[in-house]
This record gives structure tokens, sequence and C-alpha cells, in this order.
């Protein structure tokens, strides 16, 4: 007889995962991943971020942070503690190096700041280590993106030339070997410094017929500073004396 026939067990079919979802994925998954992701192309700012208010490294807050203090009463003087916020707006900046708006989360004293200086671009592109200080996280993003663009390049280099700094870097751009032209030719023939050991060589070997040697022009220096000396001791004491100072001739 042949054995019994089993029915055949199929593991039951699984749903397929979904390959799509509806939900943005972040970034990052908290506020320092997203601020080193933000900042991965861009010099490390100089006095870092903000750890006790992270918000603040997303926009120009201008160093505010939230106060604490108390609400009292007038009746029974009952103190309640209170939060006071910064005041925070989000704006569409315009930057005229850029040719665009930049939207940006601003503070009011910050967006009075703005309008003092005369713009978003002058704001970002302050040299004082207060404004520096000032910009935050968020601020240093936005110089940086700003300084990229070819006319604030330029700007720059003729700021370092009106300074009398050298150009940056070991190539010189064109437009800065055009300015400096004729005044790089002019300090190659008049800046050449002139040893005086070479110059008094030059001067008594001319007169001698020969070259003097190191002693004698040694000799000639340490005479010159003796009679110097003693001028400046003899207008001293004449002078102690009430002797009006004499005239050199």
């Amino acid at each position: 007889m042949h054995p019994p026939c089993r029915p055949l067990l199929l593991p039951l079919a699984q749903p397929l995962p979904i390959s799509f979802s509806t939900t943005a994925q972040p970034l990052a998954r908290s506020s320092r991943a997203a601020l080193k992701y933000a900042h991965r192309d861009i010099p490390t700012y100089p006095h870092g971020p903000s750890l006790m208010y992270k918000q603040s490294n997303f926009g120009l807050y201008g160093n505010v942070k939230p106060q604490y203090g108390n609400t009292v009463s007038e009746r029974n003087e009952i103190k309640t503690r209170r939060k006071w916020e910064p005041n925070i707006h989000d704006k569409r900046l315009w930057s005229v190096a850029l040719g665009k708006f930049l939207p940006v989360r601003v503070q009011a004293r910050v967006l009075r700041t703005i309008d003092k200086v005369g713009g978003l671009d002058e704001y970002l592109l302050g040299e004082s280590p207060a404004r520096i200080r000032e910009l935050g996280m968020g601020g240093w993003k936005m110089r940086w993106r700003l300084m990229q663009d070819p006319g604030v390049k330029k700007r720059l280099r003729m700021r370092r030339l009106e300074l009398g700094l050298p150009p940056k870097g070991p190539e010189m751009f064109l437009s800065d070997r055009e300015l400096l032209g004729e005044d790089e030719e002019m300090a190659d023939e008049t800046g050449k410094d002139v040893d005086i050991r070479d110059e008094l060589t030059g001067e008594e070997g001319a007169d001698s017929g020969g070259e003097m040697s190191e002693q004698e022009v040694d000799q000639l220096l340490e005479e010159e500073e003796t009679g110097t000396q003693r001028r400046l001791g003899t207008s001293r004491e004449g002078q102690a004396l009430g002797e009006p100072p004499r005239a050199r001739p």
C-alpha cells in the first residue's frame, strides 16, 4: 500500500518592501551633524558653533540668546519664572554681488545694522573682529559664499593693493600686474639699499686710487661715532648751563 498523500505546505508569501516613501528623509539626525554637513567645504569658523542656542548657527542672530527672568505680581510680589525669546524674522535679503534674494532668519537689530551699512553684502564683508564674531556660523557660511564671486574677489584684491599688501597666493592676477605696473619698476630702481662699508670703500678708493681694507673702514666708522658722541655731549652741557643750542654746520 502506498503511504497516505500529505498536502504540500508552501511558505506564506511575504509582502514586497515599498521602494518609495512620501516622507522626505532628513539630511542629518542632529543639528550638529547638519552643521557639519553644511560647512564641509568651508574654512573653519574661528569662534566655533554656539552650543547653548543651536538654532543661531543657521541664521544671522547677532550673538543674541534667550533671556530668563521673573514676572513679579504687583499685589503680593509672587515671582514666576519667564523667558524672553529673541526677535527673529524670516526675510529675503537682496545680494548685489550674487544678483538674487537670499532667504535668511535674521534678528531685528541685525536687520537695522544691514540697512545702516548699506546692504547685506557690506554687512557680511565687514572686517572688524566684532563683526566676525557677530556673524556666527550662518553668517560665516554666507560670507564665504559671497567671497567666491569674481566681482568680490576683484574688490578684495584692490583693497589689498590700497593697503600696500602683496597680492595673496603664489600667482598674481593680471589685474594686479596692471595696477602695480610702474610702481614695481620705480621700487626696483630706488629701493636698493647700499651698504655703508661699500660706499666708504668706493669713495676712499676713488681718492687714493685703490680699495680700502676692512680695518681702515672700521677705523673710519669708529672715528665718526666718537665725533658724533662728543658733539651730542657738548650740546647737552650747553643746554644745562642755559646756552642756546648751536646750529649744525
